[in-house]
């Protein structure tokens, strides 16, 4: 178990080095996260490699008996680089270039980012290779974050070109069939004369926006194994990790994809940044930890914990006593297993002034660092535990497509599909069971119940895994605007939706609307749900039952004569369709019916109290966490505000 925090000794005096490492050890750490926005102290002039500063840093932290996560420096290059190499430089949609001066304004299809890049991890990882304290290497810093996900220059226009003409080997007509480009007449003669996706009157072709997302995510997926490959190569055994910024869902990556060459995924975890009036649900933080557990279905690090208020311009809601370490006992409930906190002491001087560290830049240890070091003390007590495995027997699996598709055609003002998404996954929360967040490549037949909310593209292979599923005995519940298009973002000419799963499921969809604020629906429970009346709203697919089991149907006067909710039993294991958006106390009764049925063990807590247990049977703890400003009870036990708590079952 790694314990520590983010020190950038680069930024403060080389006499405050000694006294650092001797603080950062009273705190319990045993490992610093350094280096990974250093590249123009490695290389001050093109091709005068110095890494001598690191040198110090990490001979003195060793004598200290500290480890090292060591971060290639690519998320931040030098200014004398884009100086002589403008085009290194990522564009937005108006053709500007990203001035240098922030972050991650390379363009990850640069190759002259490539070649500066490749030299300087060569020339670092070479110079390092065989320094033992060196327990991880962290490649870049939060990829595709704060809108570097995507880049419209030049570079990118003709890549994403020749990246279309070798999906479609070269033939500009299966491009033109698949497209269906004869509308508009948006016939391509060659691959060249095909746009990026900027701004237009109305929109492009959705085919065409969809292969684009695929290639930013590509883009960046590329970029990271190539950084990865370059560390294996130097050193075979070498621990490479990432860390992800929050928000993955949203961007144009695939995370998980990212995540395949990694040997461990780390979490930078805010739950709550400048501007924020306060922070998110609890729910929505577990829910983000899930994620980043699913993205190798493996545990996972944390990279960069919150102590103090956050904000570059606008100072954050400063966390209240008790509560950022809480969020930390909260990650440890959720798989991870090593943890830094950033940042050591708070910056005086740069655009981070205002991200409050362990120690505040007056360097005077008060509350927030006593709160590191005694959570510190406590969790290591229980490593083994922590170390072992998050066992789920529920997911939510989502598919990078089918997210892209909702980007690209919204098709609802109200439909947020990650609030959807952690709507269902809010009512396993609130009795404490374990949920994996997978994407839908993901090995699925460990659960026992599968969550598919608003998979639009339909994908055989995808298809076949959920039919092999609950024929097998697991339950599956798919959601309205599921199985609705194909791989290349367009409808399927004579099928009927859900496409592929409409006798599977007893359902076809006959009619489907979006609704707005204000135009929610009734909903009237039959058979088991008899007597029980809800709402939808968000929008609506009007189910045509063939022989399902109708749960809901609409109560609005037009459509009584379909379903709203329905459930077919399939070989040993039972098809959910939701087909609107449903009301909370819905959602609740229909998912605790599912729980039931499935022998899903439960657990009731008080609101706004989590529990979680890790470890093996034979050897388990108990997290509990009081996510509320008030004195809240669990069993006997009394909790404080913000309280947590860690003990052997």
């Amino acid at each position: 178990m790694w314990l520590g925090v983010d020190y950038y000794p680069e930024q403060w005096d080389v006499e405050l080095l000694e006294k650092d490492l001797d603080t950062i050890i009273e705190l319990g750490c045993n490992v610093i996260r350094i280096a990974e926005f250093s590249w123009h102290l490695m290389e001050k002039h093109e091709g005068e490699y110095d890494f001598s500063f690191f040198d110090n840093v990490i001979e003195k932290a060793k004598k200290k008996g500290l480890n090292i996560i060591m971060g290639t420096p690519t998320a931040t290059i030098p200014a004398w680089l884009a100086k002589k190499e403008p085009s290194i430089l990522s564009e937005f949609e108006d053709g500007q270039k990203r001035s240098f001066g922030g972050r991650h304004v390379y363009c990850f299809n640069s190759p002259v980012m490539y070649e500066y890049s490749e030299k300087i991890i060569r020339k670092l990882v070479e110079h390092y290779k065989d320094e033992k304290a060196i327990v991880a290497w962290q490649i870049d810093n939060e990829l595709g974050h704060e809108g570097s996900d995507v880049c419209y220059c030049k570079q990118c226009q003709s890549a994403f070109q020749k990246y279309l003409s070798r999906e479609f080997n070269g033939d500009i007509e299966l491009l033109n069939d698949t497209y269906g480009t004869t509308f508009w007449s948006q016939e391509y003669n060659d691959f060249d004369e095909i746009p990026t996706p900027m701004s237009t009157i109305t929109t492009h072709n959705p085919a065409l926006r969809l292969d684009w997302e695929r290639f930013r995510s590509k883009a960046i997926v590329d970029f990271a194994n190539f950084q990865t490959d370059i560390i294996k190569e130097i050193i075979p055994d070498a621990i490479v990790i990432h860390d992800f910024p929050g928000g993955g869902l949203a961007k144009h990556v695939d995370y998980s994809k990212v995540a395949k060459k990694l040997d461990v995924v780390a979490y930078n975890n805010y739950p709550v940044w400048g501007g924020q009036r306060e922070p998110i649900a609890p729910h929505e933080i577990a829910f983000g930890l899930d994620y980043m557990r699913g993205l190798k279905s493996q545990n996972f690090w944390i990279t960069e914990a919150i102590m103090g208020a956050q904000g570059h311009d606008v100072t954050g809601y400063s966390p209240r006593p008790n509560q950022a370490k809480m969020w930390s006992y909260q990650g440890f409930a959720h798989g991870c297993d090593s943890m830094m906190y950033f940042r050591y002491r708070g910056a005086t001087k740069g655009a981070e002034q205002f991200c409050y560290g362990v120690i505040d830049a007056d360097n005077i240890k008060r509350r927030k660092f006593y709160e590191v070091q005694s959570c510190f003390k406590d969790v290591i007590k229980y490593k083994e535990q922590l170390s072992k495995p998050v066992s789920a027997e529920v997911a939510i699996v989502y598919d990078y497509d089918s997210l892209a598709a909702f980007r690209i055609q919204k098709q609802s003002i109200l439909l947020d599909t990650q609030v959807e998404m952690q709507r269902l996954y809010k009512t396993f929360y609130d009795v404490n069971v374990p949920v994996d967040v997978v994407s839908s490549d993901a090995d699925i037949s460990k659960y026992k119940v599968l969550l598919m909310p608003q998979m639009i593209i339909e994908k055989p292979e995808f298809t076949s895994k959920i039919k092999s599923f609950v024929k097998n005995g697991g339950t599956a519940v798919m959601t309205y605007r599921t199985a609705v298009k194909d791989i290349h973002n367009n409808l399927t000419f004579g099928a009927v939706i859900p496409v592929s799963y409409d006798e599977f499921a007893g359902v076809s969809l006959v009619e489907t609307e979006s609704l707005q604020e204000g135009q929610g629906f009734p909903i009237i429970g039959k058979g088991a749900y008899e007597g029980k009346i809800g709402s939808g709203g968000i929008f609506r697919d009007m189910l045509l039952v063939s022989d399902a089991e109708v749960l809901y149907s609409y109560g609005d006067k037009f459509y009584t004569e379909y379903a709203a909710v329905t459930r077919k039993a399939q070989g040993d294991g039972m098809i959910y369709y939701l087909g609107c958006g449903l009301d909370d106390d819905t959602i609740k009764s229909i998912m605790n019916s599912i729980m039931s049925d499935n022998h899903i063990v439960t657990e009731e807590s008080a609101e706004g109290v989590e529990v979680c247990y890790r470890g093996t049977k034979d050897d388990m703890v108990r997290v509990i966490m009081n996510h509320t400003a008030e004195e809240v009870h669990y069993k006997d036990m009394l909790l404080q505000p913000y309280d947590c708590k860690i003990e052997k079952c």
